[in-house]
């Protein structure tokens, strides 16, 4: 793919969806990449079951929406219950567009997700996916990283310039590193069971969490025909003795429904705040699960990996074709692990809500809650996402390290994203009468009739901020915005000077 003493452009240890995402991400820029599993097919078990508008996004940018659009279910709201049913806090609104366009919130089947995103990579001639074979180990050289990799055939070594370990919160790369993680303390028993819900009856058709000291409960959507519960492990059970259906089936018969639903998978997990303390050493980088992990109350773990992906791709894919330095890889961290904190510490917040087992703690919180309700009537709003931390972005914008928002518009009976038009790379869109100029970098003005369908919006968002232009990362996040010419040569700094 890349010479004939390395073997691929970047090695991706794990094709779980980060490690899926990312070998499509690379691909699509150009950028060689082989894709390993120690599996052959896609994980049996329950794992993630929600994904943002922000990750829809990335998907409509990937070429994949629609494929994973047959896995979805939309709700409408998410809600948390005390034992008695009464609403102590909920957020509405969720299939309502979000800034990229599409609805703030989607439920899915992972192994529908997983399934197009391994059918993208099957058909890329920039991308390989090698199944049955396990990391070993890696020795790190001046120009590549060797991997060993163990497969039906035994040992042999792929060779590659950058290696990224997207294998999972047991992680053998991270461990190949040494790399230590940092423990939030948070650290929960739930069994959680996917059930097959063809006609789904009187169950719920929102997101559900139930703050009941006697059994905290989840109940959420999951992709068509299908839901999900996940119930907290009281003291003294094991996970032996929860996983069998003789256990679950009275937990799920409480619910209006049930009797016609089939239970698909199940598993114990323990929920946790982990965070790598170094998401990279040199040529081996960490994405995903193997870096970060957080409780599921915020249904932001998958979408905290896949931004990952997409914090990582673009900048191997500038590092590697020689547009910027090799220190703008030092950025993914940067910007990186502010952002999942945020979400970390969110999920926590709401763990802590949830899982509250002593009856009158449960009470305390129930009456604070329901007061706090009497006073503020209506739901509040989802919490804005956190901003990427300091990195490649113009210093002290306070719009830096934020999402472009996404216009869509008719053209020729289609629905088009403002992203379908400027394909990848990163792009600054500006009023002025010049074209700046910055290697990696292709400047768009509003005359041009490329996004003359989006012009009425984009002009209204610069005016809204007293800009000339605003530069896009090849992320879609927003680099910085004022005079063209100051971002181009900011832009070009920021990714430092080529080898």
């Amino acid at each position: 793919m890349t010479g004939a003493t390395l073997d691929c452009d970047v090695l991706v240890v794990g094709l779980g969806p980060v490690g899926a995402t990312l070998a499509g991400l690379l691909a699509d820029a150009g950028i060689g990449a082989i894709a390993i599993d120690k599996d052959v097919e896609v994980y049996p078990l329950p794992r993630a079951v929600h994904f943002d508008q922000e990750i829809m996004r990335l998907f409509q940018q990937m070429g994949i929406a629609e494929a994973v659009l047959a896995h979805t279910r939309i709700t409408e709201a998410y809600e948390f219950r005390d034992r008695n049913g009464q609403v102590l806090m909920g957020f509405g609104g969720l299939a309502k567009p979000g800034p990229s366009g599409w609805s703030s919130s989607y439920m899915f089947h992972q192994p529908g997700l997983e399934n197009a995103l391994r059918a993208k990579l099957a058909a890329s001639a920039k991308a390989e996916v090698r199944l049955a074979r396990r990391f070993e180990s890696l020795a790190q050289h001046k120009d590549h990283v060797g991997a060993v990799i163990v497969g039906p055939d035994g040992p042999s070594t792929i060779k590659a310039r950058y290696l990224v370990g997207c294998d999972g919160a047991s992680s053998r790369v991270r461990e190949a590193m040494g790399c230590e993680l940092d423990d939030y303390a948070f650290d929960e028993p739930w069994l959680v069971v996917d059930a097959l819900a063809p006609d789904s009856g009187g169950l719920p058709d929102i997101n559900l969490q139930i703050c009941d000291p006697a059994r905290p409960t989840t109940c959420v959507l999951s992709g068509p025909g299908r839901h999900r519960w996940e119930f907290m492990l009281l003291p003294g059970e094991t996970p032996e003795q929860v996983i069998e259906d003789d256990f679950i089936r009275p937990l799920i018969a409480k619910w209006d429904g049930a009797d016609a639903i089939k239970i698909e998978r199940k598993a114990v997990y323990r929920f946790h705040g982990l965070v790598a303390k170094t998401w990279r050493d040199r040529r081996v980088l960490l994405a995903g699960d193997a870096c970060h992990q957080m409780p599921p109350f915020a249904g932001q773990g998958m979408c905290s990996g896949l931004r990952d992906a997409a914090n990582l791709a673009w900048k191997l894919a500038a590092v590697i074709r020689g547009e910027a330095c090799e220190a703008l890889l030092d950025t993914y961290q940067t910007e990186r692990e502010p952002h999942v904190r945020g979400y970390i510490e969110l999920a926590i917040g709401m763990g802590r809500t949830v899982c509250a087992l002593d009856p009158a703690v449960a009470d305390a919180r129930d009456s604070q809650m329901l007061a706090q309700r009497r006073v503020d009537a209506a739901p509040p709003p989802l919490p804005p996402p956190p901003s990427l931390g300091p990195g490649c972005s113009l210093a002290g914008d306070p719009l830096a390290g934020r999402q472009f928002p996404q216009p869509w518009a008719e053209i020729g009976g289609r629905r088009i994203g403002l992203d379908d038009v400027l394909g990848g790379g990163a792009v600054l869109l500006h009023t002025g009468a010049e074209t700046p100029k910055a290697l990696g970098l292709s400047a768009i003005g509003l005359e041009d009739d490329r996004v003359a369908p989006f012009r009425e919006p984009i002009a209204k968002w610069l005016a809204g901020h007293n800009a000339q232009a605003v530069l896009l990362r090849p992320d879609r996040y927003i680099f910085g915005v004022g005079a063209p010419a100051v971002l181009a040569c900011a832009y070009a700094s920021a990714i430092g000077p080529t080898p």
